[in-house]
Parts: C-alpha cells; structure tokens; sequence
C-alpha cells in the first residue's frame, strides 16, 4: 500500500471505531496479531479480541466520544497521528465512578501497517489532563493552596 492509503486506513480506526463505536471495523483494518503500546495499559493489549475490549472500556465511559483527526504523516509503513478527542464521563473508567464532566484530550499515535492491516500501534495521550478534568487529581494550583492552608 501506498503511504497515502496508509493514512486512510488509520483514520478508519479514530473515525469509525472510536467516534462511531462500530467495532466490527477491527476485523476489517487490524492484523490478528495486532499489538498496542499504552502506557495505562502496562500489560499491553494483543490481538483483535483485546483491542475490542480495549476499545469499548473507553466508549462505556464516553459513549459520546467523538475524535477529531488533526493530522495524518506516512512514510513507508508508518503513520503518524495527532488527534483530538471529546466525551462526557457516563461510565466507569479505571474505577472512577462517573462524573458527568465533559472530557477534552489530545494524543498521538504510531501505527505500522503491513499488507493492508494495522500491526502495531504506540498510543501517548495526556491521562493526566483526564484525570483533571474528572476532578480526580488535583491541578497543580490546588496543591500549591493546599500547601499554604
């Protein structure tokens, strides 16, 4: 595949599967050996069966998530991501009990592809900034006055 088709490939993943919730996509785009690196994720995630998993933990938490796709770069059989995603907190996440905030992220990400299917996939996104918006980790203002009190 061309580095172009590459990248219509990859934005199947934010656009269809996490914006839309049609996980049937995976089949379609990812590799069965599929591997994700996710630093909240340290055991990682292999295979279509876990992506799906993956996937759906994150829209039960944020069943309107929407990704905004910001910018797409290929070379070879790498393509690179930055995205925007939003959602409000209606669900469990990591055991944090809904909130009702509305969640605002950025990220990027690292795809390999192979033969037409996604094999790999580094994903970087700011969590911290997650768990700030849910009011679950204090910005660093808040601990400065918790300091003075």
């Amino acid at each position: 595949m061309t580095p172009e088709e590459n990248k219509e490939l990859v934005r199947r993943d934010p656009e269809e599967i996490w914006s839309e919730g049609n996980v049937d996509v995976v089949d379609e785009i990812y590799a069965e050996d599929f591997v994700l690196h996710d630093p909240s994720s340290p055991d990682g995630t292999r295979g279509r069966e876990e992506y799906r998993e993956y996937v759906a933990a994150y829209r039960d938490a944020f069943p309107d998530a929407d990704y905004a796709v910001e910018e797409l770069v290929a070379e070879g059989d790498a393509v690179a991501m930055r995205y925007t995603a939003r959602g409000t907190h209606e669900g469990e996440l990591m055991g944090i009990e809904p909130t009702g905030e509305e969640v605002t992220v950025t990220g990027m990400e690292l795809y390999h592809v192979d033969d037409g299917k996604i094999t790999e996939m580094w994903t970087n996104y700011d969590a911290l900034g997650v768990f700030r918006q849910l009011g679950v980790v204090p910005s660093a203002d808040e601990l400065a006055e918790q300091e003075d009190d």
